[in-house]
Protein backbone atom coordinates (compact mmCIF):
# COMPACT_ATOMS: atom_id res chain seq x y z
CA UNK A 1 0.00 0.00 0.00
CA UNK A 2 1.49 3.07 -1.01
CA UNK A 3 0.43 5.46 2.44
CA UNK A 4 2.56 2.72 4.01
CA UNK A 5 5.67 4.24 2.41
CA UNK A 6 8.15 6.19 4.88
CA UNK A 7 8.72 8.75 1.29
CA UNK A 8 10.39 11.39 3.73
CA UNK A 9 11.63 9.50 6.57
CA UNK A 10 15.44 9.36 6.23
CA UNK A 11 17.07 6.49 7.52
CA UNK A 12 20.68 5.55 7.09
CA UNK A 13 20.30 1.83 6.29
CA UNK A 14 17.97 2.59 3.14
CA UNK A 15 20.28 5.41 1.64
CA UNK A 16 23.14 6.39 -0.54
CA UNK A 17 24.93 9.77 -0.48
CA UNK A 18 27.23 11.18 -3.26
CA UNK A 19 28.95 14.66 -2.70
CA UNK A 20 31.16 16.09 -4.87
CA UNK A 21 32.97 19.72 -5.57
CA UNK A 22 32.06 20.76 -8.98
CA UNK A 23 33.95 23.63 -10.42
CA UNK A 24 30.70 26.02 -11.44
CA UNK A 25 28.36 28.37 -9.94
CA UNK A 26 25.69 26.76 -8.39
CA UNK A 27 23.03 28.64 -10.83
CA UNK A 28 24.42 26.29 -14.08
CA UNK A 29 25.08 22.96 -11.72
CA UNK A 30 21.09 23.66 -11.78
CA UNK A 31 20.53 24.37 -15.02
CA UNK A 32 22.73 21.32 -15.62
CA UNK A 33 19.72 19.21 -13.82
CA UNK A 34 16.69 21.05 -15.40
CA UNK A 35 17.04 21.60 -18.32
CA UNK A 36 16.54 19.14 -21.68
CA UNK A 37 20.01 20.08 -23.62
CA UNK A 38 22.04 19.55 -20.77
CA UNK A 39 20.51 16.95 -18.99
CA UNK A 40 20.54 14.16 -21.99
CA UNK A 41 24.55 15.45 -22.46
CA UNK A 42 25.78 14.13 -19.37
CA UNK A 43 23.26 12.05 -17.67
CA UNK A 44 24.19 8.56 -17.88
CA UNK A 45 26.71 5.63 -16.95
CA UNK A 46 30.13 5.36 -18.71
CA UNK A 47 29.66 4.32 -22.32
CA UNK A 48 25.99 4.63 -22.30
CA UNK A 49 23.91 7.36 -23.87
CA UNK A 50 20.59 9.46 -22.87
CA UNK A 51 17.93 9.59 -25.24
CA UNK A 52 14.58 11.77 -23.54
CA UNK A 53 11.53 10.76 -24.49
CA UNK A 54 9.28 13.50 -22.85
CA UNK A 55 10.47 16.24 -20.55
CA UNK A 56 8.31 18.29 -17.99
CA UNK A 57 10.71 20.01 -15.45
CA UNK A 58 7.86 21.38 -13.22
CA UNK A 59 6.91 19.95 -9.64
CA UNK A 60 4.42 16.96 -10.85
CA UNK A 61 5.76 17.04 -14.15
CA UNK A 62 7.97 14.05 -15.76
CA UNK A 63 10.91 13.17 -17.54
CA UNK A 64 10.78 10.26 -19.40
CA UNK A 65 14.12 8.37 -21.03
CA UNK A 66 15.97 5.99 -22.16
CA UNK A 67 19.58 5.06 -21.39
CA UNK A 68 21.19 3.10 -24.34
CA UNK A 69 23.56 0.34 -22.96
CA UNK A 70 26.81 0.26 -25.44
CA UNK A 71 25.39 -3.26 -27.18
CA UNK A 72 22.00 -1.39 -27.92
CA UNK A 73 19.68 -2.49 -24.59
CA UNK A 74 17.22 0.23 -23.59
CA UNK A 75 17.22 0.83 -20.28
CA UNK A 76 13.25 2.95 -19.90
CA UNK A 77 13.33 5.36 -16.80
CA UNK A 78 11.41 8.07 -15.36
CA UNK A 79 12.04 10.94 -12.65
CA UNK A 80 9.03 12.84 -11.29
CA UNK A 81 10.06 16.27 -10.02
CA UNK A 82 8.35 16.56 -6.52
CA UNK A 83 10.30 19.77 -4.95
CA UNK A 84 12.33 22.45 -6.91
CA UNK A 85 13.43 25.47 -5.79
CA UNK A 86 16.23 27.34 -7.89
CA UNK A 87 19.23 27.18 -7.48
CA UNK A 88 19.14 25.45 -3.82
CA UNK A 89 17.22 22.18 -4.24
CA UNK A 90 15.86 19.57 -6.30
CA UNK A 91 13.83 16.56 -4.60
CA UNK A 92 12.52 13.71 -7.61
CA UNK A 93 11.43 10.20 -7.68
CA UNK A 94 13.09 7.88 -9.93
CA UNK A 95 12.58 4.70 -11.11
CA UNK A 96 11.89 2.35 -14.21
CA UNK A 97 9.22 3.70 -17.18
CA UNK A 98 6.43 2.45 -15.46
CA UNK A 99 3.60 2.93 -12.54
CA UNK A 100 4.13 2.02 -9.60
CA UNK A 101 7.51 0.91 -9.46
CA UNK A 102 8.23 -1.11 -6.23
CA UNK A 103 12.14 -0.13 -6.81
CA UNK A 104 11.48 3.73 -7.58
CA UNK A 105 13.97 5.51 -4.98
CA UNK A 106 13.57 9.11 -3.79
CA UNK A 107 16.49 11.54 -4.67
CA UNK A 108 17.37 15.07 -2.98
CA UNK A 109 20.22 16.77 -4.48
CA UNK A 110 21.23 19.80 -2.75
CA UNK A 111 23.69 22.53 -4.11
CA UNK A 112 25.51 24.75 -1.82
CA UNK A 113 27.96 27.80 -3.44
CA UNK A 114 31.51 27.93 -2.26
CA UNK A 115 32.92 31.67 -2.28
CA UNK A 116 35.51 30.61 -4.80
CA UNK A 117 32.53 29.85 -7.80
CA UNK A 118 32.57 26.02 -6.88
CA UNK A 119 28.97 24.19 -5.70
CA UNK A 120 29.04 21.32 -3.68
CA UNK A 121 26.52 18.99 -4.84
CA UNK A 122 25.13 16.37 -2.47
CA UNK A 123 22.63 13.58 -3.63
CA UNK A 124 20.93 11.80 -1.28
CA UNK A 125 19.18 8.68 -2.70
CA UNK A 126 16.69 7.14 -0.16
CA UNK A 127 15.28 3.38 -1.32
CA UNK A 128 12.28 1.80 0.11
CA UNK A 129 13.94 -0.84 1.89
CA UNK A 130 17.28 -1.69 3.00
CA UNK A 131 17.51 -4.54 0.94
CA UNK A 132 16.83 -2.66 -2.47
CA UNK A 133 19.34 -0.44 -1.60
CA UNK A 134 21.91 -2.81 -0.81
CA UNK A 135 20.96 -4.53 -4.24
CA UNK A 136 21.38 -0.98 -6.06
CA UNK A 137 25.11 -1.30 -4.11
CA UNK A 138 25.80 -4.84 -5.63
CA UNK A 139 24.90 -3.76 -8.58
CA UNK A 140 27.10 -0.55 -8.52
CA UNK A 141 25.12 2.20 -7.73
CA UNK A 142 27.82 4.06 -5.95
CA UNK A 143 30.34 3.55 -8.85
CA UNK A 144 27.57 4.34 -11.57
CA UNK A 145 26.59 7.35 -9.32
CA UNK A 146 30.20 9.08 -9.38
CA UNK A 147 30.95 8.39 -13.05
CA UNK A 148 27.46 10.18 -13.48
CA UNK A 149 28.66 12.75 -11.76
CA UNK A 150 32.01 12.80 -13.93
CA UNK A 151 30.11 13.31 -16.76
CA UNK A 152 28.43 16.08 -15.21
CA UNK A 153 31.98 17.69 -14.21
CA UNK A 154 33.21 17.28 -17.37
CA UNK A 155 29.87 18.51 -19.18
CA UNK A 156 30.27 21.59 -16.82
CA UNK A 157 33.92 22.25 -18.01
CA UNK A 158 32.61 22.43 -21.81
CA UNK A 159 30.28 24.75 -21.17
CA UNK A 160 32.67 27.10 -18.98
Amino acid sequence: MASERPETAWSLDREIVLTRVLDAPRELVFEAWTKAEHLTAWFCPKGFTTTTRAIDVRVGGAWRFDMVAPDGTLWGNRIVFLQIEAPGLLVFDHGADKDEDPERFRVTLTFDPQSNGKTVMTLRQLHPTKALRDAKIRFGAVEIGNGTMDNLAEHLRRLR
